[in-house]
């Protein structure tokens, strides 16, 4: 087992730099895993080097323990030089950071995928969603089974869209129990268990290189131990306003990125191009300059809602509103994001659109915020009833 010292606290300075080379690197090599759906495994072999796979992981097994805001930096520039790369990566922070804050599941196995996140690669996500039921947060009961037996726990299912599948080490399977009264939650089930299959289903417009495909599950057994966390449906009626906000905050981070790698491609692009009529680059257009104008207050906005919002939670100075304040971010960020690379695109025309370019790759990339959940109608809806005054 690893030491807790054995990997000290990075400094922020040093941090930030290590993000931005690795970003930088990243970029070179976003365009073909894009074109070939390829999975980037050498980046996550970079960031586990710089030690970056730990930073939700608590400091007592030997994690880096950081804040909301720290981590939204090192997302959203992540995402700008792979907004794949940056998905896997925010999944992967979003189990630690949720189950170091809830010590939920059982503590042999928790300090172990905490030690196991610190010594290697060792990278987890959730499988919720299902061809029948779709997403879990829409309502319903999982298809995907768990069998209590004497030697623990049998699972079979289907689960769509499981981010990061090539380079999982752990599936976090939401699943119900074959009881009477069936029970739901989610099982670890190790990569290496007899019984898992991943069928390669994953072909999309945007975000082409987080190997989201298709997790089966035939007959899995597991420890009884494994099942992370287990209660009636009930129970999880009501879910935890700091997970949501987690999840819609480092989501809001990483289109962010997406958004600003537009704008930096695009700046140079416009300083670059002189057309030979105008004798300047388009960059001395009023024109051009009104419209990078545009880009940069949405994304002014855009950081001030993230890290303002951020810096809230990290103070501890927040209430029990504060998922629905997460979301509304999500909703406004991810909206100002594509706005502001859909300008991009309106400005320069068929340059925008060329795959020489990573514009035409942010686009597709950055239009992918809108599947995430929560989905931009079910935050109105909560919105909506919150101002009226309406519980149901």
């Amino acid at each position: 087992m690893v030491k807790v010292d054995t990997y000290p606290v990075i400094p922020t300075t040093d941090l930030f730099q290590r993000v931005a080379a690795l970003a930088a690197d990243f970029a070179t090599r976003a365009a073909v895993h894009d074109r070939d759906g390829s999975f980037p495994f050498e980046n996550f072999a970079a960031l586990q080097q710089a030690q970056l796979l730990n930073l939700t992981v608590p400091k007592e097994f030997g994690g880096q323990g950081l804040g909301y805001a720290a981590v939204s930096r090192v997302i959203e520039k992540i995402a700008s030089g792979d907004a794949a790369t940056a998905l896997v990566l925010t999944m992967h922070y979003l189990q630690h950071v949720n189950a170091a804050r809830t010590r939920r599941w059982n503590p042999v196995i928790y300090e172990r995928l905490c030690r196991e996140s610190v010594e290697g690669i060792a990278l987890l996500n959730a499988a919720r969603v299902e061809p029948e039921l779709g997403t879990p947060a829409r309502g319903g009961l999982p298809a995907t089974t768990a069998q209590q037996t004497a030697k623990g726990w049998l699972l079979n299912g289907h689960k769509q869209y499981t981010t990061g599948s090539p380079i999982l080490r752990y599936f976090i399977v939401w699943a119900r129990t074959t009881e009477a009264e069936p029970r739901v939650g989610n099982f670890l089930i190790p990569r290496d268990v007899q019984g898992i299959r991943i069928e390669e289903t994953w072909d999309h417009l945007g975000m082409r290189a987080t190997g989201s495909h298709d997790l089966i599950l035939e007959d899995v057994l597991i420890p009884s131990e494994y099942a992370l966390d287990i209660s009636p449906l009930k129970a999880w009626s009501s879910p935890d306003p700091l997970q949501l906000a987690g999840v819609s905050l480092w989501l809001s981070a990483l289109y962010q990125g997406v958004a600003k790698a537009a704008r930096d491609w695009l700046v140079g692009y416009l300083n670059e191009r002189s057309p030979t009529n105008l004798g300047a680059s388009l960059a001395t257009l009023p024109r051009f300059q009104s419209a990078i104008g545009e880009i940069e207050a949405l994304l002014y906005a855009s950081d001030r809602l993230i890290y303002g919002l951020a810096n809230d939670i990290d103070r501890a100075d927040y209430d029990s509103n504060v998922g629905l304040q997460a979301q509304t971010v999500k909703y406004l960020t991810t909206s100002n994001a594509i706005r502001a690379v859909e300008k991009g695109l309106e400005l320069i025309g068929n340059p925008g659109l060329s795959r020489h370019n990573p514009l035409e790759r942010h686009y597709r990339d950055v239009l992918c915020s809108r599947i995430h959940t929560p989905q931009n109608d079910a935050i109105w809806l909560s919105l909506g009833k919150r101002a009226l005054g309406v519980n149901s």
